[in-house]
């Protein structure tokens, strides 16, 4: 991985020396546009509506627009503009660590200890873990001053920047405040819904099907010179709904899920038993 920041975390009196790593990365495949006649590779310009000459990208400024008045924004405007250049990331405030809404949560950043003796870091990051508090701090990432969270990680110390409070839109809507009456019976079988639901997650498990879909669709254009029959890559699978149907009886729905959620549980049990015993025969 490469830094993409260094600097320290100022905790109060002591400074601790860390570099800051992107935490996640995108597995997108990555595509772009052609013309559907030859294949070729669409180009965009950045064409000048005013007097449709080509611009080079020095040539553009940026500009805000409310309607009645343009006010251009040049680069000089933004360099007048107060910005923190400090290296520091500041510990605002403890917090206890449940207070922060996940909805605030934006993107994740990995800390390393950069000092030959990491003492410091192994300190903050034991006093976090000892209080159950969740550092609030500010840092500034490319030239924009953020607000975020700095918390463990394993054991490793991250930075989670936050929206602030006022990008937050408040969720108003009717059906929330509706008077439904929710039977005692209706909540006892979709509480047991929940429990037959209910394990530790593991993210390694899941994956995203969209993705793997789309590049199992070039791979098998590749191998074929770019034609599929695309039944035959992707023959439909049948699914056996035991809830198919316009359900009206939302307790029978309930009552079917469970049953549902239980064979399949039980069902994957077996095989893994069966697996294990197969197993040991081999062995």
């Amino acid at each position: 991985m490469r830094a993409i920041w260094t600097g320290s975390i100022a905790f109060g009196l002591v400074n601790v020396p860390v570099k800051l790593y992107s935490a996640t990365e995108n597995h997108d495949v990555r595509m772009h546009q052609v013309h559907d006649k030859d294949g070729g590779r669409i180009r965009y310009q950045r064409r000048c509506e005013e007097c449709d000459e080509v611009v080079e990208y020095s040539d553009i400024e940026r500009a805000y627009d409310d309607g009645d008045h343009r006010v251009i924004i040049h680069k000089e405007d933004f360099e007048a503009l107060p910005s923190d250049d400090a290296d520091d990331i500041e510990v605002l405030q403890f917090v206890p660590s449940d207070q922060i809404d996940s909805i605030m949560l934006e993107k994740s950043y990995y800390l390393e200890p950069t000092s030959k003796t990491p003492k410091a870091y192994l300190l903050l990051r034991q006093t976090l873990e000892e209080t159950d508090r969740t550092a609030i701090v500010k840092i500034t990432l490319r030239t924009r001053t953020r607000l975020a969270i700095l918390r463990i990680c394993d054991k490793v110390l991250m930075i989670q920047t936050l929206r602030w409070a006022d990008e937050i839109r408040e969720a108003n809507f009717k059906g929330i405040n509706s008077k439904a009456k929710i039977s005692d019976k209706e909540l006892e079988m979709s509480k047991q819904l929940v429990e037959s639901y209910s394990e530790d997650f593991t993210p390694e498990e899941f994956e995203d099907d969209y993705q793997a879909e789309l590049r199992k669709l070039i791979d098998a254009k590749i191998e074929a010179g770019d034609t599929v029959d695309l039944e035959e890559t992707f023959p439909e699978e049948d699914e056996d709904d035991d809830t198919g149907g316009d359900v009206v009886d939302l307790m029978e729905a309930l009552r079917a899920s469970v049953e549902k959620s239980r064979s399949s549980k039980s069902g994957g049990s077996k095989k893994s038993k069966s697996k294990k015993s197969a197993s040991k025969k081999s062995a």
